[in-house]
């Protein structure tokens, strides 16, 4: 199994986690955060959702201007948009080959100024394994704000 073929499987297998616990915040509740310094569930749940768009981005362009935030009403629509721009992004590994996926530099930008610039599969594992860091954020915030943990990795307590 290729790099490119082994990214595909692992973001095959993580939409579903991602979707669900974004799905899960309690839509009332998006303003919180367990310390000031902390982002809020809102905006946590919105940087996820923007670095999907990156992903799209990263994966046809040689350069991404970070999308830094993806405003949403409500978390429901916002685990649908994301859903199906993961899809989209699953779908663009097809058309890919090994050269474009292990070799073609790719620029990373934030707010236009110049912050790296790496071959495009470490860029996507970059942003992917962010996604990630960031979903596990909101996982530790779901039950204080009221509402009930999906299982990521299997069952959860709340799930059970």
């Amino acid at each position: 199994m290729s790099n490119a073929q082994f990214f595909k499987a692992c973001l095959v297998n993580e939409l579903r986690a991602t979707h669900d616990v974004i799905a899960a915040l309690p839509a009332d509740q998006l303003e919180y955060r367990p310390h000031p310094v902390n982002r809020s569930a809102y905006q946590i749940a919105e940087h996820i959702i923007a670095h999907v768009f990156d992903l799209e981005i990263i994966l046809t362009q040689t350069v991404c201007d970070e999308i830094l935030s993806y405003p949403f009403e409500s978390p429901i629509d916002a685990a649908a948009e994301m859903k199906a721009k993961w899809d989209h992004v699953i779908h663009l590994f097809d058309q890919l080959d090994e050269s474009t996926w292990d070799s073609v530099p790719v620029e990373l930008k934030i707010q236009g100024q110049h912050f790296l610039t790496i071959p495009r599969s470490q860029m996507m594992w970059f942003f992917f394994f962010d996604i990630i860091h960031h979903r596990g954020q909101l996982t530790t915030y779901i039950r204080p704000m009221g509402g009930k943990n999906p299982g990521v990795y299997g069952p959860s307590a709340d799930t059970v």
